[in-house]
């Protein structure tokens, strides 16, 4: 299983990455155990100094209850937990030996996975391969050990969750727009599920998804396939599969009904901002063309200060400082489109959102033009060739893509379907995706604020 995906590293590494096969697109993370392939988008080179690995996991789930996940919050725990505790070396040594050797390593959690990484010289990838094969199988984990671990992701929930007003409102838009799908839960867990976790529960979700056979090894930089082959066979060939991880059977998002709202006070915040969430396909779900389509319509909605958004609101109204639109399509099972603003000095919230109101409602009229459709596209596949400059960047793009049910060929077609977009795919994607019924409006101000136990 580790190897399927060798002779798509080797089509990737003999393309050459010529200017009419960049890599380009949003992506979820570094997946499953992966390394990636990274390049400069115009020298066309293999850079040094760049590895990542990655495990997948089934998106914020640990165990069944019914047709919920309890317990969303475990991976997070084990990115924190894995990431200093394995038996060949001494607790803390992980990164410490990384770093001796001039590198740097970290791990992150995603909807769909949660990727290990790290950057490191071409003659160090051996030692790295090394070491991320050995938690991958003999991770040994201790009261003492793991539940300091608990408290800081508690920590970390309360930082960066529970004192940040947009982040708080955030989540709450998440858990209205998901009725039923595991989307709606936060990443990082809700407080009483973090204050719950035990030992025996990262050991559980240890044993069922951390095996080869749910990995991915991406490997990015200065390297030839045949090396890291030889690497990856070398470290990860004698380790024995110890679970089938179970399918990735998610509750399906119902087709929703109505709209949504919510509303938020807290009296932290700076600028009172309103914004919509609407459910989307995404790259892996819905209609092919669907989600080229809507990244196009999010960057001439809301992708630049010539958007529309932007033209309409803060430019010619003068009824917002900031208004933009985005799109998510790299999840497994659902994208969003949001569309977002915020009040000019003086303001109100209900003025920008009248007015973002009226633009969208004028694009769904009307439709979108040749020229904007084009400039949108144009800007995109810009924009994203000089991402690749980013070894991360590209290590990013496969692994979002491998752990979400996409292949290598669908990264490296993703700038020939952006062109393939037409005015007629643009308009249809909007009338399709923003409708009322498939929205939720969250809306932040400032004032009393709701107690957060915690």
């Amino acid at each position: 299983a580790l190897w399927k995906h060798a002779a798509c590293v080797d089509r990737f590494m003999s393309s050459g990455l010529n200017p009419s096969n960049h890599i380009i697109g949003e992506a979820a993370g570094l997946f499953v155990l992966g390394a990636k392939f990274e390049c400069a988008a115009e020298g066309r080179r293999w850079r040094a100094k760049a590895r990542r690995v990655l495990e997948r996991e089934m998106a914020r789930q640990t165990y069944p209850s019914g047709a919920s996940r309890e317990h969303s919050v475990s991976y997070h725990r084990f990115v924190t937990a894995l990431f200093s505790l394995c038996t060949a070396i001494a607790p803390g040594e992980f990164s410490r030996i990384v770093r001796k050797n001039g590198g740097e390593d970290n791990a992150f959690t995603s909807q769909d996975f949660t990727a290990y990484f790290q950057r490191i010289a071409r003659d160090r990838l051996d030692l790295v391969m090394g070491l991320e094969a050995d938690r991958m199988q003999n991770l040994k984990l201790t009261d003492d050990a793991v539940l300091p671990e608990r408290d800081v992701v508690k920590e970390e929930r309360r930082s960066r969750t529970d004192n940040d007003p947009s982040s708080l409102l955030g989540e709450q838009v998440d858990a209205a727009l998901y009725v039923a799908h595991p989307y709606g839960k936060p990443i990082i867990g809700w407080m009483d599920e973090v204050a719950k976790l035990t030992r025996e529960d990262a050991l559980d979700f240890y044993r069922t998804h951390y095996t080869p056979k749910n990995a991915i090894l991406i490997v990015a930089g200065d390297v030839a396939p045949e090396e890291v082959k030889a690497l990856a066979e070398k470290h990860y060939g004698p380790l024995e599969n110890t679970a089938d991880p179970p399918a990735r059977v998610r509750t399906a998002e119902p087709e929703p009904i109505a709209a949504r709202r919510v509303a938020m006070q807290d009296p932290k915040v700076a600028m009172p901002s309103v914004q919509r969430a609407y459910l989307a396909p995404a790259y892996g779900s819905g209609e092919r063309s669907m989600a080229e389509a809507l990244e196009v319509l999010a960057e001439l909605l809301g992708g630049s200060t010539t958007s529309r958004l932007y033209r309409d609101l803060v430019v010619d109204q003068k009824v917002a400082a900031q208004a933009g639109a985005s799109y998510n399509g790299d999840n497994r099972d659902s994208g969003e489109f949001v569309v977002y603003a915020a009040p000019a000095p003086g303001g109100g919230v209900e003025a920008a959102e009248a007015a973002m109101d009226a633009s969208i409602a004028r694009l769904l009229k009307d439709g979108v033009t040749a020229e904007e459709v084009e400039r949108a596209k144009n800007r995109l596949i810009a924009t994203n060739v000089y991402a690749l400059d980013s070894q991360f960047r590209l290590a990013y793009l496969f692994g979002a893509a491998l752990t979400a049910g996409r292949t290598v060929d669908d990264v490296l077609a993703w700038e020939q379907r952006i062109e393939a977009v037409t005015p007629a795919d643009v308009t249809q994607a909007a009338r399709a995706v923003l409708q009322p019924n498939r929205s939720v409006t969250g809306v932040l101000t400032r004032g009393p604020a709701a107690v957060v136990a915690n």
